[in-house]
């Protein structure tokens, strides 16, 4: 149905590419993009076939970068996460959203005597250490409690010049308040989101709720839109294709996701592909009410073995 009204609006539909079509589309690609939850893992589980097409891909001469909004971790932590499910990724070819952000910083010249208040995990604090910049707040306030007497008055630093917001299993209002007041009223104070995600696979069993509602909250109470780090935002690409030395048209971003994942690639003329192993449903791809299409999308990675077992049988 879905296939039928776009058509009838002037819509192309995102495809489901043949064998033959996913090989030339593997063929012109050089670097593949992928996001993580969702795409190589659900949770703490590797998704089915994944560790094949990564093998795969190699075998063919083909970089592979992993990207992911989740600011849990720094790339040494997502680097310990990959080894643990027994797959063979390098530290240099993982782009979380807690070092963009730390890149970021470090990119603007952000002032030696300035600090960062951060609202969220280890993550952001390991990649901010790396960079040399000083930080406060994160786990350390997280059973911190306000005091709602009269005439309470909650003091901030007033060398805070950023705020960091990442998913934060320990939000509470002492951090959200914060947060605000070094926005508000510290001059010229930046307002970083590792990522707008509505919703994240902390578990393989249930969607949680993203750090999109975190930064929500004190988008609320500044009335200010932060720079986001991470997809589907220019700066992690750009950051990707400088280190890599690639153009644009030799790259394409895998992921779960429309808003963030293809919309990332959209937004940076790379080609893309969506997989169904993780947040977008097929049903909500074909509606009529979706305009995010990706080039193709498929089941789950696995999908690409099929291009080997094509190669096999002409041999």
């Amino acid at each position: 149905m879905a296939q039928a009204q776009g058509a009838a609006n002037g819509k192309s539909q995102p495809k489901r590419a043949s064998v033959e079509e996913r090989k030339a589309f593997i063929d012109k690609v050089d670097c593949f993009i992928f996001d993580c939850d969702g795409v190589i893992w659900r949770g703490d589980s590797v998704i089915e076939g994944v560790p094949e097409v990564l093998d795969m891909l190699r075998s063919m001469g083909k970089q592979l970068v992993f990207v992911t909004n989740n600011s849990t971790k720094s790339r040494a932590g997502y680097l310990n996460k990959f080894t643990s499910l027994g797959l063979d990724v390098k530290a240099e070819e993982i782009y979380s959203s807690s070092y963009a952000a730390a890149a970021y910083l470090e990119h603007i010249k952000f002032p030696a005597d300035k600090k960062v208040y951060v609202v969220g995990e280890v993550g952001i604090q390991e990649e901010l250490d790396l960079k040399g910049i000083s930080h406060i707040g994160g786990p350390a306030d997280a059973g911190k409690v306000v005091d709602l007497s009269p005439g309470v008055y909650l003091e901030h630093d007033h060398d805070v010049g950023a705020v960091v917001v990442g998913f934060d299993r320990n939000i509470n209002y002492y951090k959200i308040q914060y947060a605000t007041l070094c926005i508000r009223e510290n001059p010229g104070c930046h307002f970083l989101a590792t990522n707008l995600d509505a919703v994240t696979h902390l578990t393989d069993a249930q969607e949680w709720a993203g750090n999109g509602s975190m930064v929500g909250a004190i988008r609320g109470s500044t009335k200010r839109e932060p720079t986001v780090m991470g997809k589907p935002s220019e700066f992690m690409l750009a950051n990707i294709a400088d280190k890599f030395g690639l153009r644009r048209d030799q790259m394409c971003m895998v992921g779960d996701r429309l808003d963030t994942d293809v919309m990332f690639g959209k937004n940076g003329g790379l080609a893309t592909m969506l997989v169904l192993s993780g947040v977008t449903t097929e049903e909500q791809l074909l509606s009529p009410d979706n305009s995010i299409h990706p080039d193709y999308y498929a089941d789950s990675l696995a999908a690409l073995l099929e291009v080997k077992q094509l190669q096999t049988a002409a041999a």
